[in-house]
């Protein structure tokens, strides 16, 4: 995911892209709290691409209370 793309997206696309990927960061430790093999670096790459949403959406909500 890249942060360009991102801003292009409208709130609600952001939103459900941020569900998305929590459900996907709870599918990951569920699946290394029972023994299943899971890559370590699939829990780095959705932890930042969580927090990379959260900042778009931060950007776009601050944008929208100066105007």
């Amino acid at each position: 995911m890249d942060a360009k793309e991102l801003r292009g997206k409208a709130a609600r696309d952001l939103n459900e892209d941020l569900l998305k990927l929590r459900r996907e960061q709870f599918s990951l430790r569920m699946q290394r709290a029972t023994g299943q093999a899971v890559k370590p670096h699939d829990f780095g790459r959705v932890r930042k691409d969580i927090a990379r949403l959260k900042t778009v959406l931060a950007e776009k909500a601050a944008k929208d209370a100066g105007k």
